[in-house]
């Protein structure tokens, strides 16, 4: 057996290793999943709420498993939005408009990015609404613009708050100036919640940028954020292009963002529910065993802490 026939058989073994590498979809439907120290089971990530047991990361989780943890699991109810015309300007690329949106649907058991529901936190009446970021990277078109609104509208004919989980890089270019309309549409909507004298929460999830932070997701009563998620409106190398400084590792993230007063506080996934249900109570005046000093204590011992760290 000379060289060249060698060099023959090692090429077709490495086509066979080649070929049985998985796919997408089989990736997709295994059980691991990766994170900081390599594979580790979706079954643990479950567990513990999507978030690693050893380096913190809080992963992107659907609007369905976003609302089992807030409400409870069937404990809430999902609420149907009206959805607009599809694809009003025939978009096509390498894929046409409507192609992407059945793909996203059976990706995600979906109609939009946006799911509104309706359930109990502290025995509490809440309008909760949330974004999956594998609906075409949590994009806002005319079909998000419209369940916002409803989840709004909602909340106003209920006289319940609004809790929003914001997540997505922006305003959908398939839809150009219609998805551009809805950050003033959804402005307006959250304006009208506010005349009606309802709270409206906010809290980012990983990652919020670009028309989302530039419209509805910054107009919050209150801003919460989970650990390390990206709070953005332009791209940190736009950003360093334009100033011609060097940023720091930490640019963007929910901690650096609450230092500098665009988040109120930071809480942990697992945290999120008491405290919310915290909040609203405060806020709504009800279960006198809630009182303000205990917040306003918990406060204090939070920005000592963040002082001496």
């Amino acid at each position: 057996m000379n060289w060249l026939t060698k060099a023959i058989k090692f090429g077709e073994k490495i086509k066979k290793v080649l070929r049985k590498r998985p796919s997408k979809e089989d990736i997709a439907n295994s059980d691991w999943t990766s994170c900081c120290k390599g594979p580790i089971l979706k079954k643990d990530l479950e567990n513990n709420l999507w978030v690693c047991n050893l380096c913190g990361k809080h992963h992107r989780i659907s609007c369905r498993q976003r609302f089992d943890i807030i409400f409870g699991k069937n404990s809430y109810q999902i609420l149907e939005s009206p959805i607009p015309t599809e694809d009003p300007l025939n978009w096509v690329d390498t894929k046409s408009y409507k192609e992407r949106l059945k793909i996203a649907r059976k990706k995600t058991n979906q109609n939009c990015a946006v799911m509104i529901a309706k359930g109990k936190i502290n025995g509490i009446e809440v309008t909760a609404g949330a974004i999956n970021f594998d609906f075409i990277g949590g994009s806002v078109g005319a079909a998000e613009g419209e369940a916002i609104i409803y989840g709004v509208q909602h909340a106003i004919d209920n006289q319940t708050p609004y809790l929003f989980f914001p997540c997505g890089g922006g305003q959908r270019m398939f839809e150009s100036t219609i998805a551009l309309a809805n950050m003033t549409r959804t402005t307006l909507a959250i304006n009208e919640l506010k005349n009606n004298n309802l709270p409206y929460i906010v809290c980012f999830t990983d990652p919020t940028a670009g028309g989302i932070t530039a419209s509805f997701a910054m107009l919050g009563d209150i801003h919460f954020a989970e650990p390390g998620c990206l709070i953005a409106f332009a791209g940190k190398r736009v950003i360093q292009a334009t100033v011609k400084e060097e940023l720091s590792s930490d640019f963007q993230t929910a901690e650096f963002v609450e230092k500098h007063g665009f988040v109120d506080r930071v809480i942990q996934r697992k945290d999120l529910q008491e405290e919310i249900g915290k909040l609203l109570s405060i806020l709504l005046r009800k279960n006198s065993d809630i009182h303000l000093e205990n917040l306003n204590e918990n406060s204090e011992t939070d920005i000592q802490t963040r002082e001496a760290s």
